[in-house]
């Protein structure tokens, strides 16, 4: 998920939700660590979070442990060449009895994303200038069957600076948003970016270490708090 996805996430939550849910989903609760601050990495480097592995869960069992299959799009960013993602949203998710949102990154190659876009249904143009495809049903199929690749997990709750530390402990270095005030909290080790704007909303993006540089990179060049 790009700079631009993250202020827009975070600029969104901070309208709330107007009302309350009348059923609430059942939450996950299968004895399985599901914590965001739970991340550990596998022998082979390889990030571990929610229960899942990434490069190696594919987004089938993704849906399988949340119950349902969540909305998937190709997304095509602004770029020459132009950079083409799918990821599946997963709304009101309850894990350890903690609501969130979720955005799951698949770990397709290019050829592929290539002729998924070219069968596209439907493009729909983003504010950011970028391209939003429907998937035919058959290309929608087999991505489910691929890995993920990242995790960008958004808390319902507002959540101070003195939490955050007290569960992901002090972050490697921090890097501000001067725009927006939002702090990004950099854990390269554990491939974590913590995003938390001043009202305490927070996009937390899971990765393996070995992408963390292509993930950090952009965030290096904005100063230091």
């Amino acid at each position: 998920m790009d700079r631009t996805i993250v202020l827009s996430i975070l600029a969104a939550a901070a309208l709330g939700f107007v009302g309350m849910l009348l059923i609430m989903p059942d939450p996950v609760e299968d004895g399985i660590a599901r914590l965001p601050w739970q991340v550990q990495q596998t022998a082979d480097g390889h990030t571990q979070v929610f229960g899942f592995t990434l490069g190696e869960t594919t987004l089938a069992e993704v849906r399988q442990t949340f119950g349902e299959d969540g909305e998937m799009s190709l997304f095509r960013t602004l770029g020459n060449p132009p950079n083409d993602s799918v990821e599946a949203y997963f709304e009101q998710v309850y894990l350890r009895r903690l609501r969130a949102n979720f955005v799951v990154t698949l770990d397709v190659d290019a050829a592929t994303l290539n002729a998924a876009f070219d069968r596209g249904l439907r493009i729909s143009q983003l504010g950011s200038g970028g391209k939003k495809i429907k998937l035919d049903p058959v290309d929608a199929e087999r991505m489910a069957e691929r890995p993920i690749r990242s995790i960008s997990y958004l808390p319902k709750a507002r959540l101070d600076e003195a939490l955050l530390e007290q569960r992901f402990g002090t972050p490697d270095e921090r890097r501000v948003e001067p725009e927006t005030g939002i702090v990004h909290w950099l854990y390269p080790a554990r491939g974590v970016d913590l995003a938390r704007d001043p009202e305490g909303h927070v996009v937390i993006q899971y990765v393996n270490p070995a992408d963390f540089d292509r993930v950090a990179a952009p965030l290096r060049t904005l100063p230091l708090p």
